[in-house]
């Protein structure tokens, strides 16, 4: 997995943190703004990202997430089960995915910018 991707498991959670201040995702965040001026990638934009990326395309994933974005990072977790650590990697896969992806995600914030409920 990346280094700006990781899950983690504490006490009674499991979680998915992302650091979008890491030299990558920064550099996409920025592209990303240059499609869409509301899409200031910091953690709270990257939550409204994921909340609406999720929705259209793994639905399943937002059931039990409970996101806690700050600034220059964005963190979940979902409470600690066999099946919520499955649904934390998997988040961290597509989130990976997505970072590796830059044209994919600049298209999605190009033409479904408007609907994204940006902070």
């Amino acid at each position: 997995m990346a280094d700006y991707v990781s899950v983690y498991k504490s006490g009674k959670w499991v979680g998915v943190s992302f650091n979008n201040e890491h030299d990558k995702p920064f550099a996409i965040g920025e592209k990303m703004n240059e499609q869409n001026e509301l899409a200031y990638m910091n953690g709270y934009n990257w939550d409204a990202f994921f909340n609406y990326y999720l929705s259209e395309n793994a639905p399943e994933l937002l059931d039990g997430l409970e996101p806690d974005p700050e600034a220059g990072s964005y963190s979940a977790y979902y409470e600690l089960s066999e099946e919520n650590e499955r649904k934390a990697e998997r988040f961290a896969e597509i989130i990976e995915s997505l970072i590796e992806n830059e044209d994919e995600l600049c298209r999605i914030v190009s033409e479904h910018g408007d609907e994204i409920e940006w902070d």
